[in-house]
């Protein structure tokens, strides 16, 4: 049975090296990107949102060393930037955490925390969220994956950093590469109570749940046949490698240029210069 407090992924976290390097990357990329947030001494990290509807992408960085922080100070070292782990939206965190240790999970949290947000007018005001992760051990494909409850969207879904010149809408897959896809996507469905979806390609998706996005495990031969032409230097054997984001593609070809490269009936930035990320933009 499906977990009831748990409705698919809210947003796609890509760790970086520099934060604010890379929030000028993704404006190059075309993508509105929000005011920079700081979390709390004990999180010990900052970010940029790139909001989208219903979901969105996170540039996290570590500002200090803090225990908290160690796991993403450890990807960072081991594999470089990119997709660090996957949060899922969660309608009551406290009432996820108890679904998950019955499953046989011990949570991590719940916690709550909040950071400071600069609004449109000029004011300042706070984005609040409580959130839970499963065992650092259940990575699926290396890929880390929690739940957040969102207290303040109004904080967080600010109408005008929705719109991008790239026409990014939303997210429709999250793309994770591994030697053995099969066993990630069952790892996967396990932890989130969905059925996975086998492809003609051999590769796997794993529904994340209502009308969110899919995740896609496949080995890295398998994604090089489906975007021809797209450079996977600097992506991992195994992790998170690129997120597909329905589009308004023609202003997408627009903007990047000579960034991109068309593939797969879309437009598509190379993991080099999408902070280790793959992003392929489609028509919805």
């Amino acid at each position: 049975m499906a977990l009831k407090n748990v409705i698919g992924i809210d947003h796609a976290v890509v760790m970086v090296k520099d934060l604010d390097k890379s929030a000028e990357n993704y404006k190059r990329l075309g993508f509105t990107v929000s005011p920079r947030g700081t979390h709390s001494a004990h999180m010990g990290s900052g970010n940029y949102t790139i909001m989208f509807d219903p979901d969105y992408m996170e540039l996290l960085g570590v500002l200090r060393p803090t225990e908290h922080n160690e796991p993403a100070r450890a990807f960072l070292e081991k594999s470089g930037e990119g997709i660090e782990r996957i949060a899922f939206t969660a309608v009551d965190s406290a009432q996820g955490a108890e679904e998950i240790l019955a499953r046989g999970y011990t949570p991590v949290g719940p916690t709550d925390f909040e950071r400071p947000v600069m609004l449109p007018d000029g004011t300042e005001s706070s984005a609040r969220f409580r959130t839970f992760q499963w065992p650092t051990v259940e990575a699926p494909g290396g890929v880390r994956i929690f739940a957040c409850q969102h207290k303040t969207r109004e904080t967080v879904w600010i109408p005008e950093l929705m719109k991008h010149a790239n026409g990014a809408k939303r997210l429709k897959q999250v793309i994770i590469v591994a030697p053995e896809p099969a066993k990630e996507a069952a790892h996967m469905s396990k932890l989130i109570d969905r059925e996975v979806r086998n492809e003609a390609d051999g590769a796997v998706a794993v529904p994340s749940g209502g009308d969110r996005a899919d995740f896609l495990f496949l080995t890295k031969d398998q994604l090089g046949k489906r975007y021809p032409g797209v450079s996977l230097a600097g992506l991992p054997e195994r992790g998170g490698a690129g997120l597909v984001i329905v589009a308004d593609v023609t202003a997408a070809e627009k903007v990047l240029g000579s960034v991109s490269v068309k593939s797969a009936g879309g437009i598509v930035v190379p993991p080099a210069e999408g902070n280790g990320t793959m992003l392929a933009f489609v028509k919805g």
